[in-house]
């Protein structure tokens, strides 16, 4: 009977966890996918059935739409840049989110000036990663490393 290895499970668990976590993105973009086709024959049907009379359930279904639009988006752009998720799609789907929200639930004006509010942390956010460097800086205070003597 062979000694355990740790370093091959050290090195096979992560390749495991990845291969499960992309299998799993993978099955929830063709989940999205169906409801985003859903979507688009909801379209038809409040327009040609109901005449598009309804502007507010057409304005909400037109957000989820992009909603989904949004979660696929982002999980080609996780395949593309090698696993990982930008952060400003996640602010791009909070805000749309929130504007759906206040296009549907806009009854209560206190709701509705808190989740304003919200959108303008998300835009503050958003201007704040774009002004900072893409790139970690070498030194970190953190963790006692010293920047390079040149």
């Amino acid at each position: 009977m062979g000694k355990w290895n740790w370093d091959n499970a050290r090195l096979y668990f992560p390749k495991t966890l990845q291969w499960f976590l992309n299998g799993c993105l993978i099955t929830l973009a063709v989940i999205l996918s169906i409801l985003l086709i859903r979507e688009i024959i909801e379209f038809f049907k409040i327009l040609l059935i109901s005449g598009g009379s309804d502007y507010k359930v057409f304005l909400a279904n037109i957000l989820l739409f992009f909603l989904y639009f949004e979660f696929i988006t982002m999980i080609v752009k996780y395949f593309k840049e090698e696993y990982h998720f930008p952060l400003r799609y996640f602010i791009y789907i909070g805000i749309t989110a929130m504007v759906r929200l206040i296009i549907v639930e806009h009854d209560h004006p206190i709701d509705t000036l808190i989740y304003s509010l919200v959108i303008l942390i998300l835009i503050i956010s958003y201007f704040i990663i774009n002004i900072t460097p893409l790139e970690r800086p070498k030194t970190s205070l953190l963790f006692g490393k010293k920047p390079p003597l040149n």
